[in-house]
């Protein structure tokens, strides 16, 4: 267009537009800037560096009480989804107790883990003699290396919990609701895991799983106690892993070698 000429309505428009535009674009930068070095409480300042990494360590409790005292001033800050690690911190606890976390995992079933397979007796304390899995009827008063007191035992979780299984019947022992020892063909029922304590005596005891509190126990004559009627601290519950007869050598013993100081080697001498 030659200099001079006049300029038509939209474009007297867009040029009285242009500097409003560039106001904004202005305003918009700024705002970047600020958000860019908006402060960071110091308390915290070495845990978001930390926070950045692949591993970053829990923050001490020192980090939350300054997380409660500066947190209307850096809320902006943590929606920026680069920090994930400070999202975590708004929602972490002080006192964690761990052993909260092991209870609901020992209560949980574990599908996904390897089963682990041990074979070997319970010896009652009481009876003084084995338990037996005689398919549906259970007793201890198997002898030694009898063959229906020979258990599979199956880990079913990191808790100690377990599946006893006869080896000549493949029946289950389990606890039904009215506390009674019975023996089942099917072992994926709760009622038939069974959490392992190891008293101070040095002796075993067999919890439910399902009903807290009810042990396997038997009686004098071998006959099985109800579980309502057990305690942890009743010989009826105390029982004593044994290998059966002939099993003992199938867990190898370590084996020391000796090393002797090696001798010179003497060469032969050749006559002249």
């Amino acid at each position: 267009m030659p200099q001079g000429a006049p300029r038509s309505a939209p474009e007297q428009q867009s040029l009285q537009q242009q500097p409003a535009r560039r106001e904004q674009q202005q305003q918009r930068r700024r705002r970047r800037r600020r958000r860019r070095r908006r402060p960071v409480p110091a308390a915290l300042s070495g845990h978001v560096q930390a926070g950045l990494g692949a591993a970053a360590s829990p923050p001490p409790s020192d980090v939350f009480s300054a997380l409660r005292l500066h947190l209307p001033g850096i809320q902006g800050f943590w929606d920026d989804s680069r920090y994930p690690f400070l999202a975590q911190v708004l929602v972490a606890e002080e006192n964690v107790d761990f052993r909260i976390h092991v209870e609901n995992q020992t209560r949980a079933r574990d599908d996904v883990s390897r089963k682990q397979l041990r074979l070997y007796q319970l010896y009652s304390r009481t009876s003084g003699k084995h338990i037996q899995v005689l398919g549906r009827r259970i007793s201890a008063r198997g002898e030694d290396g009898d063959k229906y007191a020979q258990l599979l035992v199956e880990t079913d979780t990191f808790g100690s919990q377990v599946r006893i299984k006869g080896k000549e019947t493949e029946f289950y022992l389990c606890m039904n609701r009215k506390g009674k020892l019975v023996g089942k063909p099917d072992g994926t029922s709760k009622e038939c895991v069974f959490i392992e304590k190891v008293l101070e005596n040095n002796y075993t005891a067999l919890m439910s799983a399902k009903y807290s509190g009810w042990y396997v126990g038997f009686t004098k004559k071998g006959r099985p106690r109800k579980g309502p009627k057990t305690r942890e601290n009743q010989q009826d519950v105390h029982f004593m892993k044994r290998y059966p007869k002939g099993q003992a050598e199938l867990q190898k013993p370590f084996k020391y070698t000796t090393v002797t100081k090696r001798s010179r080697r003497i060469r032969p001498t050749h006559p002249g």
